[in-house]
């Protein structure tokens, strides 16, 4: 822990242990540094500052054992800002999202408009109110990730053993993601698989969005048609690789983009419908599936919809 009243002249250099493996860099320094502001680690992360075996990585890079973890010196005075703590309303609200919970890890029904993650802006996201709900539990740890406008399940390891097997798993593939969407779009094909690479762009202001490119990383994503609802469709999207807004990009790579989109949809048919109650992202992760080890059956978690997509639903098929 940082002594808040030392001048650590000093650059400190840490060498990760099996606690930290799977970890991600910016959570790892969020412990690490206690009382250190969000913006500041963001700030040296950007600067980099913090080097993992001598070279530059992301604040998403995940630790492994034996990295070498350099942190530069920090100094902070004895009037810094306590970090801002979220507001009770969410704290509230977030104790009404947990889907399940048992000594290893929770499932949450993210509700949209909530980062996962603070950063970029944001004091807090997700995984800083559960924390903050939960001082006690020292080792919360988001295991995946879901779109500020997503909504759905979303897992929580409540112990590093736990984040270790379920990063395991996801990256064998035994970790099953379905997400229901609304497509702007007649569909005639029941099923339609999406075999599209992927590749991060940054636009001149900074934006970042994701494109189909042949140079990317290889995307796949398995749709189905739910339900045919005039002018759309209601599909199930079944996601083999785990890619940013892929299930965004590879709807919009089809001609048929999610309602709702703003990045990467038809601002018309936003506008439409809007005057239908539509004032989100149509994309909902409403199934999880994977199997712990050892054990015979598969765990199998589910959503529901929120009441402002359901309602969009009830005025379509009316």
């Amino acid at each position: 822990m940082l002594d808040q009243t030392t001048d650590h002249s000093i650059p400190q250099i840490i060498s990760a242990t099996e606690a930290e493996e799977g970890q991600r860099l910016d959570n790892f320094l969020f412990t690490r540094l206690k009382g250190v502001p969000r913006s500041r680690i963001y700030r040296i992360l950007r600067k980099g500052e913090v080097r993992v075996n001598k070279g530059r990585v992301a604040p998403s890079y995940r630790i492994a054992v034996g990295d070498a973890i350099r942190i530069p010196p920090i100094r902070l005075s004895v009037d810094s800002e306590p970090a801002p703590r979220p507001a009770a309303g969410l704290l509230e609200r977030l104790g009404h999202c947990i889907l399940f919970e048992d000594e290893r890890l929770l499932v949450i029904n993210k509700p949209t408009g909530l980062a996962v993650h603070g950063g970029s802006g944001l004091d807090y996201g997700l995984i800083e109110a559960l924390r903050a709900m939960r001082p006690e539990q020292r080792e919360l740890e988001l295991v995946h990730r879901l779109d500020r406008e997503t909504s759905g399940c979303l897992l929580v390891a409540k112990k590093r053993s736990a984040l270790r097997v379920l990063h395991e798993r996801m990256r064998a593939g035994a970790v099953e993601k379905r997400y229901l969407a609304l497509l702007a779009g007649k569909w005639r094909r029941d099923k339609v698989n999406v075999d599209a690479p992927l590749r991060k762009n940054t636009l001149q202001g900074g934006e970042r969005v994701v494109r189909v490119d042949p140079a990317g990383k290889a995307a796949r994503t398995r749709f189905s048609v739910v339900e045919r609802l005039g002018a759309y469709s209601l599909v199930n999207a079944l996601l083999e690789t785990g890619r940013t807004h892929q299930i965004r990009v590879h709807a919009a790579h089809l001609e048929t983009p999610i309602c709702g989109d703003t990045k990467y949809g038809n601002q018309n048919i936003n506008a439409e419908l809007r005057k239908k109650g539509l004032n989100r992202l149509f994309l909902h992760a409403a199934e999880l599936r994977f199997r712990w080890p050892g054990e015979n059956e598969d765990r199998l978690f589910t959503a529901p919809l929120d009441e402002n997509l359901e309602a969009v639903l009830r005025r379509l098929r009316g």
